[in-house]
């Protein structure tokens, strides 16, 4: 009773959203499209991140792609992962997004492992760029910054276990005014493999002090995710 109190009684505030329970749907492409979102919400979360989008994509005013962006009817709030490797796509695309009034949250993605995507510098290979991922961090939040709408980074440990990133990831997130960064808790070299090393959880936290820092991999249900927060101090669990 008492881990089931520590996820309930613990609103988690990224910018001006306020989640009452502090625990994300993960964003999966292919997966967490509008239908599935809503079978979700019926069993109770504090926020629900759609599939990735890309940001060169809806500029290009590609149908697949601004399908994938939509929103049910009263759905809210509204949270969008957004894909890309270049500033300026990144930033249009933001501004495009918020000043229509279409999201309410928007979720860079830095943590893909995919070898397609990693090959081309995208996803979890970013971070190995620090330049480049500042540069479309600031992009992307100056894009938002006057519609109030609040941004947050989803990355990985690092490539493998001799190039790791986090820290300087978390970082520059935090100087860049992110709102939140979340953390999964493997190599990109590991993808969903072996065990998640919630360790490295507990060292981002220490590192990253003015936001929200939020744990991801290996919760299976709602006991792994009261362990993480006790185990990492995490302020919440995607």
């Amino acid at each position: 009773m008492t881990g089931t109190a520590v996820i309930a009684g613990a609103p988690l505030r990224i910018g001006p959203l306020t989640l009452d329970v502090p625990v994300v749907l993960a964003p999966m492409a292919g997966v967490t499209n509008a239908p599935f979102r809503a079978l979700c919400r019926q069993y109770g979360a504090g926020l629900y991140v759609s599939e990735m989008v890309m940001a060169r994509a809806l500029l290009v005013d590609g149908a697949k792609s601004w399908q994938r962006a939509a929103f049910a009817p009263g759905e809210t709030p509204r949270s969008m992962q957004l894909y890309g490797t270049d500033p300026g796509p990144v930033g249009e695309a933001v501004r495009r997004l918020a000043g229509g009034g279409m999201v309410d949250h928007i979720d860079m993605n830095f943590g893909c492992p995919a070898p397609k995507v990693t090959r081309k510098g995208g996803g979890s290979a970013v971070p190995a760029r620090p330049a480049l991922l500042r540069s479309i961090v600031r992009a992307a939040v100056e894009g938002a910054r006057p519609y109030g709408i609040p941004v947050t980074i989803k990355f990985r440990i690092g490539l493998d276990a001799e190039l790791t990133t986090m820290l300087t990831t978390g970082r520059i997130a935090e100087e860049e005014g992110c709102a939140a960064v979340a953390l999964h808790a493997r190599t990109a070299e590991q993808r969903y493999s072996g065990k998640a090393d919630w360790g490295s959880i507990a060292a981002l936290k220490q590192h990253v002090t003015t936001i929200p820092v939020l744990g991801n991999g290996d919760i299976w249900d709602a006991a792994d995710a009261v362990s993480m927060m006790e185990q990492t101090g995490c302020d919440g669990v995607v």
